[in-house]
């Protein structure tokens, strides 16, 4: 027996697998964030890299590849942020994960950085 519910309920299950798009705001505030922190990390890298006095040694490599590699990804993470399909929100959270990813990277390179000066 069909009742009138049915089809309503059909309906909200079908809304409900839909992915969500986000709320104003969120994509924004996360491309802010991107460009800050990429900011920083090209200025520490151009600062560190070529401005600080001193000579480089073997332990300069950890540092400046770990630098690299977070800039780099921080360019990878603002390209997948800017992407329309940033707007689904499985995205947006893998984009997120990826703009940790590179945080943490730079922490690593910019305390490695300190530890090599020190």
């Amino acid at each position: 027996m069909v009742t009138p519910e049915t089809p309503g309920d059909d309906l909200v299950r079908a809304r409900s697998q839909r992915p969500r798009d986000l709320p104003q705001g969120f994509r924004a505030g996360l491309i802010t964030a991107i460009t800050v922190l990429l900011g920083f990390s090209l200025g520490f890298l151009r600062y560190w890299g070529l401005d600080a006095p001193g000579d480089w040694s073997a332990l300069s490599v950890i540092p400046g590849v770990s630098l690299f590699l977070a800039t780099l990804l921080q360019i990878l993470t603002l390209y997948r942020a800017l992407r329309l399909e940033d707007e689904a929100e499985a995205e947006y959270r893998k984009t997120v994960r990826w703009f940790i990813a590179s945080a943490m990277l730079l922490l690593v390179g910019v305390t490695a950085a300190l530890w090599e000066g020190a």
